[in-house]
């Protein structure tokens, strides 16, 4: 859980218009930042937008004092706290109440998208082309279970456990940020890890790995076919389904089958597009409309141990296909005319 700090760079001269290119080249970072201390994607990107704007506006009054990273984070970090002061905490499905069986599942009404921790692109927080072992820590810590165990700690602490433990900041560089005693940053690190320990998510099969790739396309597979006996193979006696903005859950194979034979059958027929999500495989689902025609439904973040599926979890938002460089329909129908011909 330690992938290597950004760059410290310092600007004598924020004038010149090597700021503008400064402040878009940690754009990443704090992207990273703000998501793992607001739980979701949209909150990150406006965060990180007011971030640039306070950056700008107050450049004349920065003059290299200290560096640009600090400085940037020092804003970062207030701007996260102003959002926080809402009590709402994010979390997944499975942090409101306990599971349900398949039998009496009714997803009821849909609650705000405020309520739940939300998916973002791996690339848009962490350096993906780094070495593999650096990689993948740094995956594990934007994974679902991480960043909602992080809403679990008040933002100070949540801020000291990622500048420290994440972005491998030094206490005495923490403290700078944000004007506290070197100390103090010691003292929240330790309260934070205690309370994390509480939270510990299950081991995660790196994405690189050859076994891990072969479990995600046998699940592509089994998925597009509707394969259920396939479909079922591939999940671990304690996977977990989960589908927010509904606080609906289920635990277990034989659930979650009858889950996707029912109620959940729409899905049948449908196609899913790769994408690395929240440091695990993830599709973009398209549910079918018409014979060569699939439309934008839900987000799937598959958590696995290697060997099986621990994790299907199913956001469902279209709306949020386009904010992942996503299309929102899959159009197909052209192309099955011309081969009919």
């Amino acid at each position: 859980m330690q992938p290597a700090a950004a760059n410290d760079v310092q600007v004598t001269d924020p004038g010149t218009g090597s700021f503008d290119q400064l402040l878009e080249a940690s754009r990443r970072d704090l992207t990273g930042y703000c998501y793992r201390m607001l739980g979701a994607a949209s909150e990150a990107e406006d965060a990180v937008q007011e971030t640039m704007i306070k950056a700008w506006s107050r450049q004349e009054s920065f003059a290299g004092q200290s560096s640009l990273r600090t400085w940037l984070f020092r804003i970062a970090h207030n701007v996260c706290v102003d959002m926080l002061r809402s009590p709402q905490r994010r979390a997944r499905p499975m942090d409101l109440g306990p599971s349900t069986r398949t039998a009496d599942a009714v997803l009821g009404t849909p609650l705000m998208e405020s309520v739940f921790v939300q998916p973002i692109p791996d690339e848009r927080v962490i350096d993906t082309s780094g070495d593999p072992a650096v990689v993948a820590e740094a995956r594990d810590t934007i994974r679902l279970a991480f960043v909602a165990a992080l809403q679990h700690l008040p933002p100070l602490q949540r801020s000291v456990l990622i500048l420290c433990e994440v972005l491998r900041w030094s206490a005495a560089e923490v403290a700078t940020l944000l004007e506290v005693t070197t100390a103090s940053v010691n003292s929240a690190l330790q309260r934070a890890r205690k309370t994390m320990a509480g939270y510990e998510p299950s081991a995660s099969m790196p994405l690189e790995d050859p076994a891990h790739k072969d479990l995600l396309a046998k699940y592509l597979r089994a998925f597009e076919a509707y394969d259920m006996a396939a479909l079922v193979s591939l999940l671990r006696d304690d996977v977990v389904l989960s589908m927010p903005p509904f606080n609906l859950w289920l635990r277990g194979p034989d659930d979650v089958r009858a889950w996707f034979v029912g109620e959940g059958r729409v899905c049948e027929g449908g196609r899913l597009l790769p994408l690395p999500v929240n440091g695990a495989g993830g599709f973009a689902n398209y549910h079918l409309v018409e014979p060569g025609l699939w439309e934008a439904f839900a987000l799937q973040v598959i958590e696995t141990d290697g060997e099986r599926i621990i994790g299907h979890h199913n956001f469902l938002y279209p709306d949020m296909f386009e904010a992942f460089g996503l299309p929102l329909v899959i159009d197909e129908r052209d192309a099955q005319v011309a081969d009919e011909r």
